[in-house]
């Protein structure tokens, strides 16, 4: 089911306001959004989701297929001005529960700090989401503000 919004989707209620969102939308450019990621993946975390509901990358329009790469970058260039991170990394994440969701790249910062004991990668990841500390609002929002900033004077 591509192209409604669907209720109940956690990236469609986020669009459509129905769920708070630290730091509000980052921008909205050719079919698609940027926006600070809402889990427990640390501050300076971008989010890139189709505006409309699509659960595959094969349901992508020619248009939306040809910006994402454009936009993949400009959120990773944004990260690497704002928080000159040891790397970033950019993942398609596209299931909850097990069943397909409405797709969304992540575009994290991962620091030196973070990598303890040899984990990172989907290691990293999969353990941030075990501990479940969610970054401190106010951070999220003078993030989102300074990429919100950068992001414009992109385009």
């Amino acid at each position: 089911m591509s192209g409604v919004d669907v209720v109940g989707c956690l990236a469609c209620d986020l669009t459509a306001g129905r769920q708070r969102l630290p730091g509000g939308p980052i921008i909205d450019a050719d079919g698609w959004r940027v926006e600070h990621c809402v889990g427990p993946l640390g501050v300076g975390t971008l989010l890139l989701k189709p505006l409309r509901h699509v659960t595959r990358v094969a349901e992508l329009t020619q248009s939306e297929a040809a910006a994402q790469g454009l936009l993949i970058h400009r959120c990773a260039a944004v990260i690497e001005t704002l928080l000159t991170p040891a790397q970033t990394y950019v993942c398609l994440w596209s299931h909850a529960g097990g069943k397909p969701v409405h797709i969304h790249y992540v575009i994290q910062t991962v620091t030196e700090e973070q990598i303890v004991d040899g984990v990172y990668g989907p290691r990293l990841q999969v353990e941030m989401f075990s501990r479940g500390e969610t970054p401190d609002e106010q951070q999220v929002e003078q993030f989102a503000d300074r990429a919100r900033e950068l992001m414009a004077q992109q385009s």
